[in-house]
């Protein structure tokens, strides 16, 4: 007489985006679901990155959708094929949150904030039996066991597989600190380095424009450093500027910094302006009115854009703006040099990079050092600019890590 196999056990730690979906997916498939995190709700980030509409996805064509993913877009082909914005989209509907797509082809739910999706979720887990412990610290591993420090302390968990779901290591206070990179270097797992993504860059400012315009932002710019150019908002910090234009280029920035201490970036103030017609125009001004009074009025620039032009001259050094020829400041208002020093804390960056090599997982992100143990989110070593892509590799990667977990705890209960 056959003995019926019991039912299989998957733990996820970490309750973000890529935990819940991995979780979602290994409950879909039959498994018994606990998710551990060590805050005391989940979705924590989640919830932060609806505090600017939520963007979910991208609706452009898939394989330029692909190509944000830089060197990692073919390691997240297959998650991204099998999970896409239209999966993601539709998934998002079925909870009872429609989206759209906006003016710049983002896409984000109708009611435009997290909370009314992740209570919806969090409504789907329940019915699948997921159990969410909060306040739970994943301590590593023992003789294939997990380890936890809970409320009631210590604790060792045996289950079938195991889905690490710990994020990065930015917004630490919200639950992602990289603490996981100790157990699983401990475990022969090659990690690369986090480091700050879509992040802000340190500038040192005059006190003169700092104290001025701090705070202030760039509207309508282009940024632009060895080729590469993006356009939107900049903001000036006390320590630099940050912004959604300068966080697509923050791989390339970061780069440079470390490789050379610095890194020199242009900003276009008139990023639409013809080159010939911006010299006509500032040709034609009367030098009795000032340089400053003639960008703010006539050529429309802000004040802080118009700091930020007098700023640059000054670290160039000679003669003041208004004794320049207008060929100078027409191609100085297209391409005003900012030296950027470093890149803004870990901490206060929207992602990370580095992580978990891809050499050490499979297809199904299972570690080949540990199997049953499988990874997925940011703790995967890739990165990706704002504009949906972050939250959609994190829901992709998750899919399939949840899949292959409770594949893999099936074949251990059934023995």
């Amino acid at each position: 007489m056959a003995v019926a196999s019991r039912q299989p056990h998957v733990a996820v730690i970490g309750a973000g985006p890529a935990g819940l979906m991995a979780a979602e997916a290994a409950a879909t498939r039959g498994a018994r679901v606990t998710v551990h995190d060590r805050m005391a709700a989940p979705g924590r980030k989640f919830l932060l990155a609806g505090r600017g509409g939520l963007n979910l996805t991208h609706s452009e064509d898939f394989e330029i959708l692909l190509a944000r993913y830089g060197a990692a877009r073919e390691r997240l082909r297959a998650a991204l094929e099998a999970f896409p914005p239209t999966a993601l989209r539709r998934w998002s509907e079925e909870l009872g949150q429609p989206t759209f797509v906006g003016t710049s082809g983002r896409v984000f739910p109708s009611a435009f904030k997290a909370s009314p999706l992740l209570r919806a979720w969090r409504r789907r887990l329940d019915a699948q039996g997921v159990v969410l412990r909060g306040r739970e610290f994943w301590r590593g591993f023992d003789d294939g066991a997990l380890l936890f420090e809970g409320p009631q302390g210590a604790a060792r968990v045996a289950v079938d597989a195991v889905v690490l779901a710990l994020g990065g290591a930015s917004w630490p206070r919200l639950g992602s600190d990289g603490g996981w990179l100790a157990p699983l270097r401990e475990a022969g797992i090659e990690t690369r380095p986090l480091r700050p993504a879509n992040c802000g860059f340190l500038v040192d400012w005059s006190a003169h424009f700092r104290d001025l315009f701090e705070g202030e932002p760039l509207k309508g710019v282009a940024v632009m450093f060895e080729g590469a150019a993006a356009r939107g908002d900049v903001v000036v910090t006390r320590a630099g500027l940050e912004g959604g234009a300068l966080y697509a280029l923050s791989a390339p920035l970061r780069e440079a910094v470390a490789a050379n201490g610095f890194a020199m970036l242009e900003i276009a103030l008139k990023p639409d302006a013809a080159q010939e017609e911006l010299t006509r125009r500032i040709a034609s001004r009367d030098r009795k009115q000032s340089f400053g009074a003639f960008a703010r009025k006539s050529l429309r620039l802000s004040p802080v854009a118009a700091g930020l032009l007098q700023e640059a001259a000054r670290r160039q050094g000679g003669a003041p703006l208004g004794e320049r020829d207008a060929a100078y400041l027409a191609r100085l208002v297209n391409a005003v040099p900012v030296r950027l020093s470093g890149a803004a804390p870990l901490e206060r960056a929207i992602s990370t990079a580095g992580g978990v090599a891809f050499e050490e997982v499979d297809d199904a992100f299972m570690l080949r050092k540990l199997p049953g143990v499988f990874v997925a989110g940011e703790m995967l070593d890739w990165e990706a600019p704002t504009g949906g892509y972050l939250l959609q590799a994190c829901f992709a990667t998750g899919a399939v890590a949840g899949r292959g977990a409770a594949a893999w705890a099936g074949a251990a209960a059934r023995g």
